[in-house]
């Protein structure tokens, strides 16, 4: 999987270890505990997302390029993603990454490994627990919204990503945005445009249909 998607799937998808806490970092893990437990109380969330990324040491500039799109659906530990003409669905046992474009799909068990420091969409509301240190940011008005910054930094020294920024709504509680800083100076910047939870969905909604692509010509590993 290219590092494109797997930067992709940090959103999108949303933090302590054996650390002597400040009392800012204490403030910050209060509220990271508080945004866990009000949004993994949900039975679903249907989550809309934009994604822009900036590296000016390579020549990317804000605005360059179109904001890329996509959606989640998550339920507990399952989920389902559109992301790059992908689909990611995780049933909770099985990863099945859908190429619409090349008609190809991939099956693997268990999820995607998150060794490589990205983080990814069973784990957006809990991969602070293990592995970071962080601290208050800043509080600032966005399009009207007081958005709450705590700031990141992990653990491990080898890590791609330098900092994550999780803008959390102060009124709601919700995650705003989430902003990756990654060692090659990229800045990656997921925001969520639209959120819905509590939603009716069938019973085989994160079933694999397996005769439904095998009649469409999809060719599955």
């Amino acid at each position: 999987m290219n590092n494109t998607i797997k930067v992709g799937m940090l959103c999108i998808f949303l933090m302590t270890g054996n650390v002597v806490f400040s009392q800012n970092s204490k403030e910050a893990k209060a509220l990271l505990d508080e945004v866990s437990t009000k949004m993994t109380a949900y039975k679903n969330m249907f989550i809309d997302f934009s994604q822009t990324l900036v590296n000016e040491d390579a020549g990317i500039k804000y605005g360059d390029e179109p904001p890329i799109r996509g959606e989640i659906v998550i339920a507990g530990e399952k989920y389902q993603l559109e992301y790059l003409g992908n689909t990611f669905l995780f049933d909770s046992k099985n990863l099945h990454v859908i190429n619409h474009d090349e008609h190809e799909i991939a099956i693997t068990k268990g999820d995607l490994d998150a060794d490589d420091g990205f983080i990814y969409p069973s784990k957006l509301f809990t991969f602070y627990k293990e592995g970071y240190q962080f601290k208050m940011g800043k509080l600032q008005n966005i399009n009207g919204r007081n958005v709450q910054f705590v700031t990141l930094f992990p653990m491990d020294s080898s890590s791609e990503i330098v900092k994550v920024e999780l803008g959390i709504d102060a009124k709601t509680k919700h995650i705003y945005n989430l902003i990756q800083t990654g060692s090659n100076g990229s800045k990656t910047t997921f925001t969520i445009t639209k959120f819905k939870s509590n939603e009716v969905l069938s019973d085989t909604f994160f079933t694999f249909d397996k005769q439904k692509y095998l009649a469409k010509k999809y060719t599955i590993d």
